[in-house]
């Protein structure tokens, strides 16, 4: 490739110019032999829908509208959209820049970022997989579900089935109030899972739901099998078909009697709540979970782009777009929630409910007392099914990037084709996913999210925040910034990079190590054993992070500081002067801020 000596800018779509890579002497910029091999998007619309289809998932319909509604009603939107601005935002951006610049999946990424911190890669690739094995559940009790909808009347409407237990079984909600359940609450409990007693008595295999976890993974398979190819088609209809239900189901929700009480119980303002910490720490779990940071997605996803893609604009798009969503399900759950309780005379603080059960036993509820549910019931649950696959693609993805980016060349002389590598991968999740289909899978299931998407999750965001904002430093970061994109960051992210986020994340892990509660199912306790399987779980993510440390540390030479220094030292070869300059500017920021401060 010939190299302009005249102008290293060029324009990019936009009209706005950018640094010509090759023009750059950085070690990790794509050769052209490196841009023939790796494959890129179609089109930037389809990285645009596949990070928003990621984001916007079956959290966005249950944990948003509920942690609203039980921590403050309005007022948790102020927490919630400062974290997005401050905290959620700049660390989108910055993995789009680690995945764009370095076009190598996380593991790689940040071994390169910072030797000392190399196992933050890994251990977002084994989360990211861990996640996917339970998650994949969640869709298999939606096609569960799906097919259910297609009989003459809806099984969980009525309390004369035989898996009824009819002496506490009421066709209508009975509320929160009584020893009373709903007729969908036993249907979820007692034909869905047929339930045991606790984690002890797992109980056999549920065959049905065995048949629809395989059903699943070979949907999953069958959209990302040819990579980011097949996966930027599928997601072009996932990401969007969920929004003309959710608008569709508003339509008709808002025209119900007692809809109008749901939607101001879901939006007035409790402003006594903004002074609980719980609430700060829950809009900030909220925002990490709903968009995906640390789960290493958006940084594997990113590193399929061109060079110069405007990743600050995508950013932006995925940002807002995930909020949006998640207060647009807001208003859907509350206002149909609304009308369930004028049904059935009971206050809206009586029917709603936290975890899976707001989808898979308030919402069947709901729906089977709809006008024309025929219609509602089977769309409902098939947008559940579209919202799911979309993070499912991105999960598995994180895991098949890093096994074709560390083992590619000897896999491929053995299995030939790379579509049996995202076969295996398939596989391996389907068996993992097993204990979770069994009678009584929903404990495991529980015990798994509690450990992986809560616990895991905050010390794994904390040092992948450690490592690119502070050791690498926002210096490096702002400069790959600027290769890309053609200008340095503006002082806002610069400064939320540096300062914002890692005081936030820091907060949030202290907050929630404080606050920590054992895992629980409903009034079920677990017992101890099954909490030190619940810190295993734990530590096969984040163990990494240690074992890469020391591992550095032993195969550098010197004394331990120097070792150390040597650890701390990126291996990404950017150019020196432009460094300086980039060092000396944010130096001035920070001496700025910190003037401000005082004055």
């Amino acid at each position: 490739m010939e190299v302009e000596a005249e102008d290293s800018r060029k324009p990019t779509e936009d009209g706005d110019f950018a640094l010509k890579p090759m023009d750059l002497k950085v070690m990790t910029e794509p050769s052209a032999e490196t841009e023939a091999q790796r494959p890129t998007w179609s089109g930037r619309l389809e990285f645009i829908l596949a990070s928003v289809g990621y984001a916007v998932g079956l959290g966005n319909v249950w944990r948003f509208p509920y942690l609203c509604y039980s921590s403050g009603g309005g007022a948790f939107m102020v927490p919630y959209l400062i974290m997005v601005v401050l905290c959620g935002l700049p660390l989108l951006f910055m993995e789009y820049a680690i995945g764009q610049h370095t076009r190598i999946g996380p593991v790689h990424a940040f071994t390169r970022i910072c030797p000392l911190l190399k196992g933050v890669g890994l251990a977002t690739v084994v989360i990211s997989f861990v996640y996917s094995t339970y998650y994949n559940v969640l869709m298999s009790w939606a096609l569960f579900y799906l097919f259910n909808t297609f009989g003459a009347t809806l099984p969980w409407t009525t309390c004369n089935n035989t898996w009824n237990v009819v002496a506490n079984c009421s066709s209508g909600f009975p509320g929160n109030a009584t020893d009373l359940q709903s007729a969908s609450q036993q249907f979820f409990d007692h034909r869905l899972l047929q339930k045991t007693s606790g984690i002890e008595d797992l109980g056999g295999i549920r065959l049905e739901l065995f048949g629809c976890l395989i059903l699943s993974w070979v949907i999953v398979y069958l959209c990302i099998f040819k990579g980011v190819k097949s996966t930027g088609k599928v997601v072009y209809f996932t990401a969007v078909f969920p929004y003309f239900i959710l608008f569709a189901l508003l339509i008709n929700n808002v025209r119900l009697p007692g809809a109008k009480n749901g939607i101001l119980y879901f939006v007035t303002p409790v402003w006594s709540k903004l002074f609980e910490v719980k609430v700060w720490v829950n809009a900030a779990a909220q925002v990490f979970n709903s968009i995906g940071i640390a789960f290493g997605s958006m940084i594997s996803m990113a590193s399929y782009n061109k060079f110069n893609n405007n990743i600050l604009r995508d950013a932006l798009i995925v940002a807002c777009t995930n909020s949006f969503t998640s207060i647009l399900a807001g208003f859907v759950i509350f206002s149909a929630i609304g009308y369930m309780a004028h049904i059935h005379n009971l206050p809206v603080d009586n029917i709603a409910t936290d975890g899976p059960g707001l989808v898979f036993v308030v919402y069947p509820e709901v729906l089977s007392t709809m006008p024309v549910y025929q219609l509602w019931a089977p769309l409902f649950f098939f947008m559940l099914l579209c919202l799911g696959l979309d993070s499912q693609f991105a999960t598995v993805d994180v895991a098949v990037t890093f096994i074709k980016d560390e083992f590619g060349p000897s896999l491929l002389r053995f299995l030939k084709r790379e579509e049996l590598v995202t076969l295996a991968v398939c596989i391996v999740g389907f068996i993992l996913g097993i204990p979770h289909i069994t009678k009584g899978g929903i404990y495991v299931f529980q015990l798994m999210d509690h450990y992986t998407a809560v616990v895991s999750l905050v010390f794994l965001a904390f040092f992948e925040v450690v490592a690119v904002c502070w050791i690498f430093g926002v210096p490096k970061i702002s400069l790959m910034v600027k290769r890309m994109l053609g200008k340095t960051p503006n002082i806002f992210f610069r400064a939320c990079w540096q300062v914002l986020c890692p005081m936030l994340v820091l907060c949030i892990l202290t907050s929630s190590i404080a606050q920590y509660t054992p895992a629980r199912y409903g009034t079920y306790t677990y017992p101890l054993w099954a909490e030190y399987v619940g810190w295993g779980i734990s530590l096969v993510s984040i163990v990494w992070i240690p074992i890469g440390a020391i591992q550095e540390m032993i195969n550098n030479k010197g004394s331990i500081l120097q070792r150390l220094k040597t650890a701390m030292t990126s291996t990404l070869d950017l150019d020196a002067d432009d460094y300086l300059l980039e060092k000396q500017n944010q130096d001035n920021l920070v001496s700025e801020t910190l003037f401000n401060s005082k004055t």
